[in-house]
């Protein structure tokens, strides 16, 4: 449930204005979509979090290392989302007042480093660092077989499809809002709709960890031949 509201509240944060030629003109009049954009950031940061905690100790029954890297780097990525949020008040701040006409170059010239920091920590910080803490999941879900191998395989190939994205848009090779990025990122977006309903429905298959566990207990209750 939380990797759908999540999902849900990313695509709600959308900001559509900021990536109209002439949105400093606009950001006034459509202040409450840049408020509703930055509500919606806000609320993915406790689903991405708790989705990572809720699973953390079911993973680190299977390996404490991978478990706790994917852990950080949620934590990591959703500081960084904040970091966006507060970028569109400051948005929101040098549009007010703001005339194409008389304004100086230094406020155009500001609001455009800013809209084009956000761009940088959305899909290219957040995206990179949430999808390597993905790939330990997915590695240590295959290693385990807590979900299908196609299921991990597929998770692992969407989040490295995605960090080639954000290099790409980093190195100006494409636009956020442009086919190939988009194209990029759907593999592991719809992955999470996937991912999501199968642990709604059938939840992670814990029966490994647990035949692993007893295996252990039993291998220490059995006293050595002297």
């Amino acid at each position: 449930m939380l990797v759908l509201a999540s999902f849900t509240a990313g695509l709600l944060s959308v900001v559509p204005v900021l990536e109209q030629p002439d949105y400093m003109t606009l950001l006034s009049a459509r202040q409450s979509e840049v408020v509703s954009g930055a509500l919606f950031q806000t609320l993915m940061v406790p689903a991405y979090a708790g989705f990572a905690l809720v699973l953390y100790p079911v993973l680190r029954r299977a390996d404490a290392t991978l478990s706790l890297g994917f852990v950080g780097f949620r934590l990591v990525a959703c500081g960084f989302h904040l970091l966006a949020v507060v970028m569109l008040p400051l948005l929101l701040h040098l549009a007010d007042g703001y005339d194409a006409t008389a304004a100086s170059s230094g406020d155009a010239s500001i609001a455009e480093v800013l809209r084009l920091a956000r761009d940088l920590v959305n899909h290219v910080v957040v995206i990179v660092t949430l999808c390597l803490g993905d790939l330990m999941l997915f590695t240590l879900l295959f290693r385990r077989r807590l979900v299908p191998a196609w299921l991990s395989v597929w998770g692992i190939v969407g989040a490295a499809l995605a960090i080639l994205g954000s290099l790409l848009f980093l190195a100006r090779a494409v636009d956020v809002v442009s086919g190939p990025y988009l194209l990029l990122n759907a593999p592991l977006a719809l992955h999470g709709l996937v991912l999501a309903g199968w642990l709604i429905a059938r939840g992670l298959n814990t029966r490994f960890l647990t035949e692993a566990a007893d295996l252990s207990s039993a291998s220490v209750a059995v006293p050595k031949a002297s």
